[in-house]
């Protein structure tokens, strides 16, 4: 069995109601939901919301909301862990299942990486997750603190570096996490030695959290989806 859990809480400072915030003529939300309904690899599609606004929206366009989240678990601290393991832990899902954990703003979600990402758990019995990450644009290791207005390099051994001699660094892409549902219910770390990444451009990855960045996933999405 594999199931997609969808996270979309209602509270975010920046951007109010991010996962149903207007996306091209529709809610972020129901973007992933139709993505995550129409890839072919989920048994089922869950949203995980404490609010029954984004339940209904979710229901109305196909997937299942079979519990509200508790306020506990739906602060700006909660970790991504700790919501798949409730999630998983009251579905009372068999602990062999597949789960897919997204975002309710994963608008770039692309079938593609997904099939990566369980190719990769298959050919890897041993590892716990697969995780989609992105290359920084820019080297953290030429990174510079500006207190005061003054510009101090964290690593000055690099600033005279070429940017194209210093290894390449990657962040979480925050798109997706692939793992049995155990090691999730167990809240074994996402991103560890035991962790597959699954490396995607840039133009396939979109942090959301501020009006530039929603505009900036409309113009990739455009991109991605031109006919």
């Amino acid at each position: 069995m594999s199931i997609a859990i969808i996270l979309a809480r209602a509270g975010s400072k920046r951007i109010p109601f991010k996962n149903i915030t207007p996306f091209l003529g529709k809610p972020l939300l129901v973007y992933v939901i139709e993505q995550a309904r129409n890839l072919g690899l989920f048994e089922q599609v869950i949203v995980s919301t404490d609010d029954p606004k984004i339940a209904q929206i979710a229901q109305d366009h196909g997937a299942l909301t079979p519990f509200l989240r508790p306020t506990h678990l739906a602060d700006d601290n909660t970790p991504t862990l700790e919501v798949l393991a409730h999630a998983i832990q009251t579905l009372n899902l068999p602990l062999e299942s597949l789960v897919c954990g997204l975002y309710g703003t994963s608008v770039l979600l692309q079938k593609e990486s997904l099939e990566r990402a369980f190719l990769a758990l298959k050919q890897n019995p041993h590892k716990k997750y697969a995780f989609a990450c992105s290359a920084y644009s820019a080297s953290p290791y030429r990174a510079f603190s500006l207190e005061h207005n003054t510009p101090t390099p964290l690593f000055a051994h690099n600033i005279p570096k070429r940017s194209q001699d210093l290894p390449p660094l990657y962040h979480d892409a925050g798109l997706f996490y692939l793992g049995l549902a155990r090691y999730f219910a167990n809240l074994e770390p996402l991103l560890d030695p035991h962790s597959i990444p699954i490396i995607l451009p840039a133009s396939h990855t979109q942090d959301i959290d501020t009006l530039e960045d929603l505009e900036l996933a409309k113009l990739k999405y455009q991109l991605l989806n031109h006919d």
